[in-house]
């Protein structure tokens, strides 16, 4: 968190001319948020063409899995929450991937013992059912007015002509190296002699143009069923391994894809100082967490405080929230989630009792007991608290706002930066490594069973004034998520920065550990702020940068303004009509 000051602007400034882009945009018309201009552009177009937010939506996030494929595309899932004006109400669509029917608690155990997450990551068993065609077929048929032809058409005119591979795109790329190599298939895409595609190399993917025309023809079934279907079991069950590289393989089935099924939610909704906040429910953890959060934070008037001691309840309310979410939250389908007592005001309150005002916690911190709040008789057992479970921080966010007031939040992934490694051959895509959020041993609520889906911290927002949109926002970052998009909410609402400046804002996350965790690129840990923080015993972990959220704010004039990344992964793409 910042004080409003010049930064924010000095950073938008920075990104226009480094990068050509621009990160904040105001307007009387639709909007979009992404982290790449095409598709931001994409979303613009089928907007100006007459489609609604969800059709944007859709065809924004087919342009993001070519431009930024090791973030995202349709080996992947996601979850969309979406606002439809006319009806006055949020819907929460869950495609996430779920676990094919081989699955069972101990997948990821060998001799009895847990093995290594990096080890697991690049197989065939990371690999979950995919949901995203799924959940955009879903979302264009209940709420869209376009079909597949007509909003997959700009990523296949991205795919087919191609563009300069970026640094951003090249970084990702070179972490990526050793994964990629070892599967024939991807490393013919996106490797050259073993090495990365070098900076302003020319990127085409023409075999994932063809899949986007199967899809535009067959629509879901050209996905889920027939050739293609068994093409994603092969690579699955086979991996497409180079001579002499020994992957674990799987067990997936071509009635494992025919038989997926997206979910159609009521989202979380809580209360904040006069705002309803809307988030993603069961199996994210995020809706639930954030709501908590808030819930606690609204127990103190953090606008009458110091900011340091503000700053200090946000990171405290973190780290009591993440015991909580680790120790109970995961697929409601399979385990009773107490999330009634885990949102109650009252259960809050007593959470808040248990933060210092004046000294940050030494350490973890046990989770609270929930269940004492549930209108329920029964006397459930009390799941142990774990430690946080690798959650790579890979992820993208979108947000589109139409001109009749309908608003998507979407966050969709392939899990780690390439997900599994494994390119489909032949169609041009990556799956993902999405059954690594699974606790790999228990008990716990999260453990892996078959046609689960795991726990996820993927927290697409919409914020509603008096029940009409007030902003939207949403990040990637694995876990990253629920502090990234709590810590603007309260940038913006408490700490009176405009939307752009909270979202520009150093992250602190604070995830029940021993240290909050920070981004290197703000040089944060020697800041003044940090030093005011350090006096209530807060110390600091670095990482290179967390989450790359997009946002938009509907202002009380009527405009809208659509806020991306200024610096983050390269910096964003905010576009609006009727400027």
């Amino acid at each position: 968190m910042m004080q409003r000051t010049a930064v924010g602007l000095l950073l938008l400034m920075a990104a226009v001319a480094a990068w050509g882009r621009q990160p904040v945009a105001t307007g009387r018309g639709g909007a979009v948020a992404t982290i790449s201009e095409p598709a931001s552009q994409a979303a613009l177009q089928i907007l100006n063409r007459g489609g609604n937010a969800v059709d944007a939506a859709v065809a924004a996030a087919a342009v993001l899995g070519v431009t930024d494929p090791f973030s995202c595309g349709i080996g992947g899932g996601g979850f969309m929450l979406i606002y439809l004006a006319k009806d006055k109400r949020v819907i929460a669509l869950d495609h996430r991937e779920t676990a094919p029917a081989y699955f069972h608690p101990a997948v990821f155990q060998q001799g009895g013992k847990a093995m290594p997450w990096e080890a697991a990551v690049p197989s065939g068993v990371a690999v979950g059912v995919p949901g995203t065609v799924r959940g955009w077929h879903d979302a264009l048929a209940r709420y869209g007015t376009m079909d597949f032809a007509q909003v997959l058409k700009p990523a296949i005119k991205v795919a087919e002509r191609g563009f300069s591979v970026g640094p951003n795109f090249h970084r990702i790329n070179s972490r990526n190296e050793a994964k990629f190599a070892r599967f024939t298939s991807t490393s013919a895409l996106y490797l050259k002699d073993g090495k990365a595609l070098p900076v302003g190399t020319h990127f085409r993917n023409p075999d994932l143009a063809g899949t986007y025309r199967l899809l535009a023809r067959q629509g879901v079934r050209g996905f889920y069923e027939g050739p293609l279907a068994a093409q994603i079991v092969q690579a699955v069950n086979a991996p497409p391994t180079q001579p002499g590289e020994a992957v674990l393989s799987a067990q997936m089935t071509l009635h494992d894809l025919k038989h997926y099924e997206a979910r159609l939610r009521q989202p979380i909704r809580s209360t904040y100082r006069g705002y309803e906040i809307y988030g993603m429910p069961l199996p994210s953890s995020g809706g639930i967490a954030i709501a908590e959060a808030l819930n606690i934070l609204e127990q103190f008037d953090l606008k009458a405080l110091p900011r340091a001691q503000a700053e200090h309840l946000y990171l405290e309310t973190s780290r009591l929230v993440f015991a909580d979410r680790n120790a109970y939250v995961a697929d409601g389908e399979f385990v009773d989630v107490p999330g009634e007592g885990l949102l109650a005001k009252a259960y809050a309150a007593e959470r808040a009792r248990a933060i210092d005002l004046a000294a940050a916690a030494s350490g973890k911190v046990g989770p609270g007991d929930p269940y004492l709040f549930q209108n329920d008789q029964s006397v459930p057992l009390r799941p142990q608290p774990a430690a946080l479970a690798a959650e790579p921080a890979h992820t993208t966010h979108l947000t589109v706002s139409d001109r009749e007031g309908n608003v998507v939040a979407y966050t969709f992934t392939i899990e780690d930066w390439g997900g599994s490694g494994i390119v489909v051959p032949g169609r041009g895509f990556l799956l993902n490594n999405e059954m690594t959020d699974f606790d790999f041993s228990g008990p716990h609520p999260n453990v892996p069973e078959a046609g689960k889906r795991p726990r996820s911290s993927m927290s697409p927002t919409i914020v509603l004034r008096q029940g009409r949109p007030a902003f939207t926002l949403g990040s990637p970052g694995g876990s990253t998520i629920i502090t990234t998009v709590l810590q603007t909410i309260v940038n913006h609402l408490d700490l009176g920065m405009s939307l752009a400046d909270a979202l520009a804002a150093p992250r602190l996350s604070q995830r029940n550990g021993n240290e909050t965790q920070v981004e290197k690129r703000f040089g944060y840990a020697a800041s003044p702020q940090a030093k005011a923080l350090a006096a209530y015993g807060h110390r600091w972990s670095e990482t290179d940068e967390i989450g790359a959220a997009n946002a938009i704010r509907f202002n009380p004039d009527g405009t809208v303004t659509a806020i991306s990344e200024p610096v983050r992964h390269g910096g964003g793409s905010a576009l609006v009509q009727g400027r």
